[in-house]
């Protein structure tokens, strides 16, 4: 990608979700770990990023305290207490807005722009809103036209993919190049020197039959290796059945998450499990401290979708770590994984099985070489930083006194940032 590196210095509000804070060591959180990102991105870049958020967040930028704490949980009943409190995290965005100092709001939920659109459109302020999720769980049926072909003359909604896999499903609404993919703190990822040939296979991610924890412990069976299966169950019910299901192939369940990360958590931690006479091992969901010693010491991680996944920020992180990847070609992975030369991307569990004996082979320089030049905080955020010049100029933004001022430029949004 072809990034022009001269560019405005711009003001971007962050209107994040409420699941979690919004936090740099999450366990389970991808949104809120994306936005904590790119707002530190933003900032190292000289933009003045501002994140609407939770209190119990912790954030780089500037910190918009909207309500006192998140909910804490992707899956939780809506009652009226949490009604209220994203009313009130909607309604301190709004007057935020309304202050005029604003040149980019970047939404990560469909509800919350559909929330506020119409307050939004009358201040005639640009909106990003990246694409979380499959197009499918999006709840952007019905709503959706409005945003793209709206009565105002503006904002439009820029609706950005997370990858190209993910913008075919979007097809109608997203730009043809708008594809930007996630970026993690490579810096703060340990990675290893050398391959790990006697150590454990490691899948993490939600406990539910899409991501095939039962196909990884297939996988392990046939392969006689130890598996660390990481991660939450979520309380939905047919999450808690697949759970049950799982139960009868694990030896041991332990909470080494509980523990802290010191100086010798291999030693203390680790390698206890691997010296265990218990194959398949469930830890429970862990944060972001120990998932990375966890990935760092293994000797691949598993990753058999068995869904169209949009993204899969543990390929990142793994890779990161140096630690290769065996993934079924699902979704974006292809797109993330090198095939050959940061991991394998198979067609079949049998092929996953044959792929593992092969693993050694990858050189864990490469992995981390490839985060580097592709997933990094850094690109990510000059391909976001890109698009935000693009559609900025042109709009018109409600100021102190609540009149309209032009934008920077008169010429319509060029779109389209391409993914590197």
């Amino acid at each position: 990608m072809m990034i022009n590196m001269k560019r405005d210095k711009l003001t971007v509000l962050h209107v994040a979700t409420l699941n979690q804070p919004i936090r740099a060591d999450l366990g389970y959180g991808p949104i809120e770990t994306i936005i904590h990102n790119l707002d530190k991105g933003l900032c190292s870049l000289g933009h003045r990023s501002i994140v609407a958020c939770s209190g119990d967040s912790s954030v780089v930028g500037e910190h918009l305290v909207t309500v006192k704490k998140s909910s804490g949980g992707y899956c939780s009943d809506s009652t009226t207490e949490k009604r209220e409190t994203m009313d009130m995290h909607i309604s301190n965005v709004i007057r935020r807005v309304g202050v005029g100092d604003i040149d980019i709001i970047h939404l990560h939920d469909a509800k919350a722009v559909e929330s506020m659109y119409d307050r939004l459109a009358i201040m005639q302020a640009p909106i990003v809103m990246t694409l979380h999720v499959a197009a499918i769980d999006s709840r952007l049926e019905g709503v959706c036209q409005r945003w793209c072909n709206p009565v105002w003359p503006s904002p439009q909604v820029h609706c950005v993919a997370i990858s190209k896999h993910q913008k075919k499903q979007y097809d109608d609404l997203v730009e043809a190049d708008d594809v930007v993919y996630h970026g993690i703190d490579v810096d703060k990822y340990p990675v290893k020197m050398k391959p790990d040939k006697g150590s454990y296979l490691f899948t993490i991610g939600r406990v539910t039959s899409v991501k095939g924890q039962d196909k990884a412990i297939e996988i392990a069976k046939k392969t006689g290796s130890k598996l660390i299966i990481a991660g939450c169950v979520q309380n939905k019910a047919a999450d808690r059945e697949f759970f049950e299901s799982l139960k009868e192939s694990i030896d041991l369940f332990v909470e080494p998450g509980k523990l802290p990360v010191g100086d010798d958590y291999y030693g203390n931690v680790i390698k206890p499990l691997l010296d265990c006479d218990k194959q398949i091992i469930y830890i429970g969901e862990i944060c972001g401290e120990h998932k990375k010693q966890w990935y760092r010491h293994a000797r691949a991680t598993l990753f058999p979708i068995q869904w169209s996944e949009p993204f899969g920020l543990v390929l990142v992180e793994s890779m990161a770590c140096g630690t290769p990847v065996v993934a079924l070609n699902r979704g974006a992975v292809p797109e993330i994984v090198e095939n050959g030369k940061t991991g394998f991307v198979v067609d079949s569990t049998e092929a996953m099985i044959e792929a593992v004996s092969r693993i050694d082979s990858i050189d864990p320089g490469d992995c981390r070489k490839h985060v580097e030049n592709k997933f990094s905080i850094t690109s990510m955020a000059l391909n976001y930083s890109e698009l935000y010049n693009q559609i900025s100029g042109g709009h018109n933004r409600l100021d102190t006194r609540g009149g309209l001022t032009r934008g920077r430029s008169s010429k319509p949004a060029v779109h389209g940032v391409k993914a590197a």
